[in-house]
């Protein structure tokens, strides 16, 4: 990996609730990160993946693929929903399958929710993802769905200060991924 070569982002959808907006705003936001020359984007639906409804003690070849998923990002951005003030299951279970993957890497958020916009969910993974070793960045992207929320397809409504959330999101997990790349090659972390 040359220090020139663009930052591989992960974007994570984290629910997989049917119905859910939250491909749609997935989608929205990897969209945004592809415009952007210096960024690698992939998308990580974790609908997309049959994992097991109990942790078991060998992992399934969709657990190996996600954490290999994991590993070979440089950087997360995850969407997220608030359920009950708090972020899914499915997400915590996605988290837990990989823990070495997460460490000295940035992690960004997108979060969604009636009327919060989904900080609750937010912070909560802030502290999740601390435990992992991994570096939160300080702004996300929130959006309310009572409010000027998402249209019939699950995308957002289009606004200056969201387009710049975007941009400022984008932007630290570059400097910050950038940053723990370089640091990673000089000398392995000390977890």
């Amino acid at each position: 990996m040359k220090a020139t070569d663009p930052l591989r982002l992960a974007v994570i959808i984290g629910s997989t609730r049917e119905g859910r907006v939250g491909d749609g705003i997935g989608r929205w936001f990897a969209a945004r990160a592809a415009l952007r020359d210096d960024l690698e984007v992939s998308l990580l639906d974790l609908a997309g993946y049959a994992f097991p409804s109990a942790f078991p003690a060998v992992p399934t070849p969709a657990m190996r693929a996600f954490s290999a998923e994991v590993a070979a990002a440089e950087a997360f951005a995850v969407v997220t929903p608030e359920y009950n003030r708090s972020f899914p299951a499915s997400l915590k279970q996605a988290i837990d399958f990989a823990y070495d993957e997460w460490q000295a890497k940035p992690v960004g958020f997108v979060s969604y929710g009636s009327g919060s916009c989904g900080l609750y969910a937010m912070e909560q993974l802030r502290t999740v993802f601390i435990g992992l070793h991994a570096v939160t960045v300080r702004d996300g992207v929130g959006i309310d769905l009572l409010g000027d929320g998402v249209d019939d397809r699950g995308r957002p409504y289009g606004s200056d200060a969201r387009e710049q959330a975007v941009a400022t999101l984008l932007d630290q997990l570059l400097w910050w991924g950038l940053a723990l790349r370089e640091a990673r090659a000089i000398r392995p972390f000390a977890s």
